[in-house]
């Protein structure tokens, strides 16, 4: 993906930095791969906003990503890298042998006509899925299991990667893109490769109407609402929040404070906590 400035000819226009979608090669999604997408708007199964700033937007179809990449020893040839509505990073679609067609989530550097395949004994090559055991010390992965066979569940975003550090008795040492360091079990798999699209993070909306486009509602500062709608609330004129540091709508500190439930019984497998 790259990524240029709009000429400014209205105000909307001025601070776009707008994609070129140089990257996709076909343009239509495949039909069987579709699913009917449900809208939410942000609201729980009683009815109620369960977050925030949520609604609207443009309607999507949910493509079926492969996140398991169990079809061994065959081998597949990607036939287009696609936009897909639903996230931030390409996702190609690949041909197998037998014509059955899936999606993957696209790495950088994939192009039409390459083949992958997956299974241990696939060769160490971009795009290839194999067990974390077959795969030597500095190799850069992406979408890796946390449990073997339920998928993968880390790095899957635009530019994520995942370096193997180490290997220690049944578990591989993983650098996750948060910067904590990890255990995960040699037979969990992950896909060889950095993904693509990396300049998606530097993409300006430019103004409010392409957010509601993506269906995310207006925010409001708290500071400019009423004392009953927010702790930062109420005051003549322009004022301050009124409290030695920033709250959220619930009273939980805003800078720096931990958010991350303990005890949990996964913790026992983190070596280096996340910055």
């Amino acid at each position: 993906m790259t990524v240029k400035q709009k000429r400014p000819t209205s105000p909307g226009s001025r601070f776009w930095i707008a994609d070129t979608f140089e990257d996709i090669t076909k343009s239509h999604p495949e039909k069987t791969l579709l699913r009917v997408k449900r809208r939410l708007a942000g609201r729980g199964f009683k009815g109620r906003i369960s977050m925030r700033h949520r609604g609207g937007g443009a309607k999507r179809q949910y493509r079926l990503i492969d996140f398991k990449r169990d079809k061994d020893g065959m081998p597949a040839r990607v036939i287009g890298i696609e936009y897909d509505p639903n996230r931030n990073v390409r996702i190609a679609l690949l041909e197998y042998t037998d014509k059955e067609k899936r999606y993957i989530l696209a790495p950088l550097g994939l192009t039409d006509g390459d083949v992958v395949e997956s299974g241990q004994d696939a060769e160490i090559k971009l795009g290839n899925c194999l067990p974390l055991n077959n795969l030597p010390l500095g190799t850069v992965v992406h979408n890796v299991e946390m449990r073997p066979g339920t998928g993968g569940q880390l790095a899957r975003s635009a530019g994520a990667s995942i370096q193997i550090l180490g290997k220690e008795g049944d578990f591989a040492i993983l650098k996750l893109p948060s910067g904590e360091t990890r255990l995960i079990n040699l037979k969990c798999r992950a896909t060889v490769g950095q993904l693509g699209n990396l300049d998606a993070k530097n993409a300006v909306m430019g103004k409010a109407g392409r957010k509601r486009n993506l269906g995310r509602r207006p925010e409001v500062r708290g500071v400019v609402m009423n004392p009953c709608d927010h702790p930062h609330g109420g005051g003549e004129g322009k004022s301050g929040i009124g409290r030695i540091q920033p709250v959220s709508k619930w009273g939980q500190p805003a800078l720096g404070y931990k958010t991350r439930r303990g005890r949990r019984a996964s913790d026992r497998f983190i070596i280096t906590r996340r910055k």
